[in-house]
């Protein structure tokens, strides 16, 4: 698959960023690889990104839910308000141990486009690139 050009990190736990970091890096993934503890920080990023003089909008989002200040779920309903051209630039992947069926429950309404039990291991990191490929595929990019 080709590399992707950046990749966005949204989790509050430090050893999941460092953990999935390396393992994007041990497999050449991505260009860049950004990181973000909170939703909010997330949005700032996408924000900055969107109006630097070379745009750096992330191909990929990996997606934590239980974050503090601005969960997963409320990025995804933030983000869900952003131009359309940005969305489908963008795949969202949802990273999460949770097995609260509400939380799911709104996730599926929600613009990611998969789901993914934590830890991320090179063959989920592979089942997410596929969703990716295929979102953009779909997205005619």
């Amino acid at each position: 698959m080709p590399k992707l050009n950046n990749v966005l990190l949204v989790d509050d736990d430090p050893t999941n960023n460092f953990l999935n970091q390396r393992l994007l890096k041990r497999l050449d993934v991505a260009e860049q690889i950004m990181v973000a503890r909170n939703g909010q920080e997330a949005l700032a990023i996408l924000h900055q990104a969107s109006t630097a003089p070379q745009p750096g909008y992330p191909a990929l989002i990996l997606l934590d839910i239980q974050m503090p200040i601005m969960n997963g779920i409320e990025f995804l309903q933030a983000y869900q308000q952003l131009p359309a051209a940005r969305q489908q630039a963008t795949t969202v992947v949802v990273l999460t141990t949770s097995v609260d069926a509400h939380d799911l429950a709104r996730i599926a309404t929600l613009p990611a486009a998969g789901l993914i039990n934590k830890p991320l291991t090179p063959e989920k990191l592979d089942l997410v690139l596929r969703l990716h490929q295929k979102r953009q595929e779909e997205a005619g990019h």
